[in-house]
């Protein structure tokens, strides 16, 4: 028995926030903040819409599409790094509530932008395992609502969004997920961190007026750890399992910034039209970054039944993780 990712669904909210809109709030240029980061526009959610509120409109849309009922899901992971509460209860725990799904099993992770790619890896488990039959794995990010909006070295990368997947079993390894590599380095961690409202610098006056509940990023140092780490593990994941990059039929790495797509891609030669770009109209969008690349593809009709999918991801804490998946969706 294997496990397989049989759908794939993702939710934009509809408020574009573009360079232009930016160039009136920092000191930065269109020009700048494309060629720097490849981001044209970044999507913003409302403010009355919460983390939740998009995970649960890209579950909708992945639960639909794997043709199941609701009530045959019987986990519900989410990975984010901004969850609707500070500590309880979880978001998956929210998404589950509003979306009806009651009685069954559900938390939070947090690993980052490579939150979807760690899911994967934990969600393929359970089904090998026999634990579970119909998993639910949602990225989601309401990444505005920690965005210091006069930081110009942040406020330009990130948008909000979520994709959401579901993992079910197959017979069939030509459906499966082959192969996922997941690790992280803890020694980086304060290269990328929000620094604030927990119990290291709880939530004061003090706390506020630094801005400490906002991302903190030492963008330069960031980039040299992720064009190694990530072509390092891309090399790593397709020796171990005998694949040659031109059998790779979609790589999906994740949004972060075009130069670091870029990077990895050149040095691992793979083909631009083998390479999946979402980042000039969504930004980085965290954990939900994979599905929703994802998903623009396979809307596209881009991603076929049986198709080899290459993931591959870097985020705070440090986390990276990567992943050789055949697409088992319809």
């Amino acid at each position: 028995m294997y496990a397989s990712l049989k759908s794939i669904g993702a939710y934009a909210p509809s408020h574009i926030l573009s360079n232009a809109d930016l160039e009136k709030m920092v000191e930065t240029t269109d020009e700048w903040i494309e060629k720097r980061t490849g981001i044209k526009e970044r999507r913003i959610a409302a403010d009355d819409e919460s983390t939740s509120d998009l995970g649960v409109k890209a579950a909708l849309l992945a639960i639909s599409r794997a043709g199941l009922a609701k009530e045959e899901i019987d986990l519900i992971i989410c990975a984010t790094l901004s969850p609707d509460h500070f500590c309880m209860p979880s978001t998956a725990c929210v998404i589950a509530g509003k979306l009806g799904i009651n009685d069954v099993m559900a938390f939070d992770i947090s690993a980052a932008c490579s939150g979807f790619v760690y899911m994967l890896s934990m969600a393929k488990a359970f089904i090998e395992s026999g634990m579970k039959k119909n998993i639910l794995i949602i990225g989601a990010e309401k990444i505005s609502s920690i965005i210091d909006y006069t930081d110009r070295s942040t406020c330009i990368l990130f948008g909000d969004g979520a994709g959401a997947a579901i993992i079910g079993a197959t017979d069939t390894k030509n459906e499966a997920i082959l192969d996922i590599h997941a690790s992280a380095d803890g020694r980086y961690g304060d290269l990328l961190i929000t620094p604030g409202c927990g119990s290291k610098f709880p939530c004061s006056q003090e706390t506020l007026d630094n801005k400490l509940n906002y991302i903190k990023m030492q963008g330069n140092e960031v980039y040299k750890v992720a064009v190694k780490t990530l072509t390092n593990d891309v090399i790593d994941i397709l020796e171990k399992n005998n694949i040659d990059a031109s059998q790779i039929d979609h790589f999906i790495p994740h949004q972060a910034n075009f130069r670091i797509i870029e990077a990895v891609r050149a040095k691992l030669n793979f083909p631009i039209e083998k390479t999946v770009l979402t980042v000039a109209k969504y930004g980085n969008t965290s954990a939900a970054s994979i599905p929703m690349a994802m998903n623009d593809a396979y809307e596209e009709g881009r991603i076929k039944k049986g198709d080899l999918m290459l993931l591959d991801t870097f985020g705070g804490g440090f986390t990276w993780a990567s992943a050789l998946v055949r697409f088992g969706g319809h």
